[in-house]
C-alpha cells in the first residue's frame, strides 16, 4: 500500500526547511526531495509553497542563498543555514516539541 501523503501543518514548513539545511547547503528542488524522502513520501512540498518560504526566510536572515552548480552542472541557488537560522531552528524545534506533547496529551485523555 503506498504511503498516505499528509498536508503540512501551518507553520511547519519553516521548521522542515531549517532542519533540512542544517545538514548541508541545498538548492530548492533538493530541499523538497529531501523532505519527501525523509518522510517516506508522506510530505510533499510544492514549489508554490517552497520558494516563497525560501525567499521569506532569506529576507529574515535565517538562510543565505548563493548561486552555484548542481550535481548535473546546472546553475542553481544554493541555500545554507545562517547563525540566526540555527537559533530559529532551536526555537521552532522547542515549539514543535511542546505542541506535540500537548496534542498527545489531549489524544490520550479525550
Amino acid at each position: 500500500m503506498p504511503p498516505t501523503r499528509a498536508e503540512l501543518l501551518q507553520g511547519t514548513l519553516d521548521l522542515l526547511i531549517l532542519k533540512t539545511l542544517a545538514a548541508s547547503p541545498l538548492h530548492g528542488y533538493a530541499i523538497a526531495r529531501r523532505i519527501q524522502q525523509c518522510s517516506a513520501d508522506a510530505l510533499v512540498v510544492e514549489e508554490g509553497s517552497l520558494y516563497p518560504a525560501l525567499y521569506r526566510m532569506e529576507g529574515k536572515g535565517w538562510i543565505a542563498g548563493e548561486w552555484g552548480k548542481s550535481d548535473n552542472n546546472r546553475r542553481v541557488r544554493l541555500y545554507s543555514l545562517t547563525a540566526a537560522g540555527r537559533g530559529q531552528l532551536e526555537e521552532e524545534t522547542a515549539m514543535w516539541e511542546r505542541l506535540q506533547c500537548a496534542i498527545t496529551a489531549v489524544l490520550r485523555t479525550a
